[in-house]
């Protein structure tokens, strides 16, 4: 698989498919194999050219413990060192979770190569991630057994795989308090699509966002809390296709997205 460098970090990416270049970012924890398991490149790939990275401190890209490593910026600064690698100049966008405020970041530091910005269970404002340090276990088999109980049936193999690999030190690194990039939101020009869980905890904080984004399809997952919505591929899918479609003028045959707020 290659590998860009960025500032001295090497972040993992592969290609799949042909089209309009579509970066898809995972979450929190995650890898860029969920995207497989979950079925999302099968789907996806005849109609576009899918960038799937592995975040700085998870899967196979490196794994700095050093915090300040996990500023949203260098973050920002991986994806486009990916495009750059590829000689990609602008793409579409998709991130879930994490890989969502990635994205809010790009929209904010590095707008020009933003075509469109499909977002999944995040927002823009500040998320207090002490919870979350708190809860990580010290112990690689503890931490293992606690993801695959979160996970529940929703685990996969390319987790599964990722786990095995992890570096705990270098993920209590990446759980950094997320501060506001709200400011942005009026400024975003770039088509976006937003979704989350009615369980998810997030879900007021997106509808928050939704009034300063000039230009957003919104919709909401009855029953799906923040792991079942990403799993639940057979129901985004429809979303995602239809709104890129939109965004490369391939809709004519198809009904126009209607918000849901």
């Amino acid at each position: 698989m290659p590998y860009a460098m960025n500032q001295g970090i090497r972040i993992r990416y592969e290609v799949e498919g042909a089209g309009p270049a579509l970066v898809l970012q995972h979450g929190l924890l995650g890898c860029g194999e969920m995207w497989h398991d979950y079925g999302y490149v099968d789907a996806l790939k005849g109609k576009h050219q899918l960038i799937i990275i592995d975040a700085r401190g998870h899967g196979r890209s490196d794994k700095p413990h050093d915090p300040s490593a996990y500023d949203l910026p260098l973050r920002v600064g991986d994806v486009t060192a990916v495009l750059d690698h590829c000689g990609i100049r602008d793409a579409d966008y998709f991130g879930y979770s994490m890989g969502g405020r990635i994205g809010f970041g790009l929209a904010k530091c590095a707008p020009s190569r933003l075509r469109s910005l499909i977002v999944g269970a995040a927002h823009a404002f500040f998320a207090n991630m002490q919870p979350w340090r708190d809860r990580m276990p010290g112990e690689q088999a503890v931490f293992r057994a606690t993801v695959e109980k979160a996970f529940g049936q929703h685990m996969t193999r390319g987790l599964q795989a990722a786990l095995a690999t992890s570096d705990l030190k270098a993920l209590i690194a990446s759980m950094q308090d997320y501060t506001s990039v709200a400011d942005v939101l009026p400024t975003i020009s770039a088509p976006c699509l937003l979704f989350v869980g009615e369980a998810d905890p997030c879900l007021a904080e997106m509808r928050e966002c939704l009034p300063d984004l000039a230009n957003t399809t919104f919709f909401t997952m009855p029953g799906c809390d923040h792991i079942a919505t990403m799993a639940r591929s057979d129901l985004v899918l429809p979303h995602v296709q239809a709104f890129l479609a939109k965004v490369h003028g391939t809709d004519r045959a198809r009904p126009a997205i209607s918000a849901s707020r």
